[in-house]
């Protein structure tokens, strides 16, 4: 794995294996191995991972001052930040070319 981490490793005391797989289990979920094996089961390019952090550092930004707004009463919040999409209608210039015909 990257340099700095430590091997999980579990003493059995008295037999008790269901004990020492649930202190496996949590040692490896904190010391993050399993995640960077699955991190390193596929490529990501450098790009990719900035693209990520950039869009979560937004949406907490977003988040952060949402919840600014609502502690100083402001009632006009939007929750959704994109545009909606206008409905289509029959476009007349259609209408007339059939109705020619």
């Amino acid at each position: 794995m990257s340099k700095g981490k430590s091997l999980v490793s579990v003493k059995v005391i008295k037999g008790d294996i269901n004990r020492a797989l649930k202190k496996f289990k949590r040692g490896v979920i904190e010391s993050n191995h399993l995640q960077e094996l699955r991190d390193r089961k596929e490529y990501t390019k450098p790009k990719t991972i900035r693209r990520k952090q950039k869009q979560q550092a937004i949406r907490e930004q977003q988040k952060l001052t949402m919840l600014e707004k609502i502690e100083n009463g402001d009632t006009k919040i939007r929750l959704f930040t994109k545009k909606r999409k206008k409905k289509k209608g029959p476009n007349p210039q259609n209408k007339n070319k059939s109705k020619e015909n």
